[in-house]
């Protein structure tokens, strides 16, 4: 039996995280979703956030990927603003 949707963590840091006001957040998506899709909704809901998407990168359950890869569920999902330090 195919599932409606898949449930996955996301855990936000920097820009992400002031955004949202939480360290993360837990959201379904459809199967088949890349997980470029999570950004793409969270700069539907926070436009001031656009500038960060060509930069940020992903990880899925501690690995780095890329925007085309599809979610499962499950799956903890990380973005990664750029960062500076010194």
């Amino acid at each position: 039996m195919a599932t409606s949707s898949i449930s996955v963590t996301i855990k936000l840091f920097a820009i992400y995280q002031e955004a949202y006001g939480v360290p993360e957040l837990s959201w379904e998506f459809p199967p088949q979703t890349p997980v470029s899709a999570i950004l793409d909704r969270m700069i539907a809901q926070y436009p001031h956030l656009a500038p960060w998407q060509p930069l940020t990168r992903f990880g899925i359950n501690l690995q780095f990927v890329e925007g085309d890869r599809i979610l499962e569920s499950g799956d903890e999902v990380v973005l990664i603003p750029p960062v500076s330090g010194g």
